[in-house]
């Protein structure tokens, strides 16, 4: 993703924003996390793991319990409201579990040091980094040797209805744009990783209009975050040309709107 078009400070609000209405927005977010999870336990969960971009606490409640446990759980996420969210929730589990610590930091500056931590675990929240690239550089510096890296993240076909329908309306950037395999593949290289591997899964919910869809993306703080979005509200009539070109997708009275995930697996 371009860094030049990513406006953090509004990635930050929008996500302090949806706090509240998240949980019952994701699904796709939890059935991803779940997805994660089964080959997170493949990986041999142990020692001190981080989930990066921790939301409300979906993945770090499915490694607290793993059927083997780390010893501890850092959850990070750069939206305070969200962490709260996840502390609220992860709180309320009852029995033994392994040690819970929250941190609220950018995940483009860990606040970790060199080879601390045993393995990183990342769901739907890397695609909203400026430079991704530095991002697995770093990751690969605060990893143990030999620790994994697993992410989920969404590829350049995710909400392809939606780019197209904007796109017969004008040629601004009204949907976020994502990485691909080939370059994922090459910033892991080029950061020092090893056994790296990708997966990709499409998912395509359908939805009673446009504007659920929208309402969707809203509460789960899915904005579109490009620096040079237009200064003013997008105006009724351009809005209503989006809608018409969207309609077009519709079929047995509901409209697709395509979600890809790329599952991506490496070694420090």
């Amino acid at each position: 993703m371009n860094a030049a078009l990513l406006d953090k400070p509004r990635i930050r609000q929008s996500f302090a924003a949806a706090s509240a209405t998240y949980d019952q927005a994701a699904a796709l977010q939890r059935h991803s996390a779940n997805d994660l999870m089964r080959e997170a336990e493949n990986e041999a969960i142990r020692g001190c793991v981080l989930d990066l971009g921790c939301g409300t606490g979906n993945l770090a409640e499915l490694l607290l319990a793993a059927d083997h446990q780390p010893d501890s759980v850092i959850a990070l996420d750069v939206a305070a409201t969200m962490l709260e969210a996840a502390r609220c929730k992860l709180n309320r589990k009852d029995g033994a579990q392994p040690a819970l610590h929250y941190v609220c930091a950018d995940a483009e500056r860990l606040p970790f040091v060199a080879h601390s931590l045993d393995g990183v675990y990342s769901n739907l929240a890397l695609q909203w980094c400026e430079r991704l690239e530095s991002v697995l550089a770093d990751l690969k510096r605060v990893l143990k040797p030999g620790s994994p890296l697993l992410f989920a993240t969404f590829g350049p076909r995710t909400l392809q209805e939606l780019k197209s329908a904007w796109s017969e309306v004008d040629e601004l950037p009204h949907v976020n744009a994502f990485h691909g395999e080939q370059e994922l593949m090459r910033f892991l290289r080029a950061a020092g990783f090893s056994a790296c591997r990708i997966r990709q899964t499409l998912h395509t919910p359908r939805y009673a209009s446009v504007i659920e869809l929208m309402r969707e993306l809203k509460r789960i703080g899915a904005h579109n975050v490009h620096l040079d979005r237009p200064k003013t509200l997008t105006g009724k009539a351009r809005m209503q040309a989006m809608y018409r070109a969207y309609e077009r997708h519709r079929s047995e009275g509901t409209i697709p709107a395509t979600f890809e995930i790329l599952n991506v697996s490496a070694r420090a």
